[in-house]
């Protein structure tokens, strides 16, 4: 597996508060059907603050009682955040999958960074944030809703 890059350009508070203030649909790329998992948990916590999750991941037709998708072609509708729960040198094909999907936003959890890709997301015309985790940043921006 290779090392993980840190992040070269970063989205600041302001910007994340603005992602998650206009995000409804987030797409949980790598989300695990088991509850000690941390996408599991942080896909969980974005459906109870609101947010129409969809899960990314080959192996199941529904986690959380949400579907799941193969891959972000075959996700329905308008996605906004691409959150991704997998190993770095897999970023660069979920980068791509966001922006042929049309995705706002590419959002690379914490312990992920991927410069390369992120400058190609950035290309696109889409927010990018790494190596911060979503249910974190929106329970500080967004106490207590």
């Amino acid at each position: 597996m290779a090392g993980c890059e840190l992040p070269l350009d970063n989205a600041t508070d302001a910007d994340v508060q603005r992602i998650l203030a206009s995000a409804k649909t987030v797409a949980v790329v790598g989300l695990s059907p088991k509850p000690e998992r941390d996408s599991n948990r942080v896909a969980a916590y974005m459906i109870q603050a609101g947010f129409d999750v969809v899960g990314v991941n080959p192996g199941f037709k529904e986690i959380l009682g949400r579907p799941c998708y193969r891959d972000m072609a075959s996700v329905p509708g308008k996605i906004d955040i691409v959150n991704i729960f997998r190993k770095p040198e897999a970023i660069p094909p979920v980068v791509d999958q966001a922006i042929e999907a049309g995705a706002s936003c590419v959002w690379m959890q914490m312990g992920l960074a991927h410069n390369q890709a992120a400058d190609k997301a950035r290309a696109a015309g889409m927010d990018v944030v790494m190596n911060k985790c979503i249910m974190v940043e929106h329970r500080k921006l967004f106490p207590g809703s």
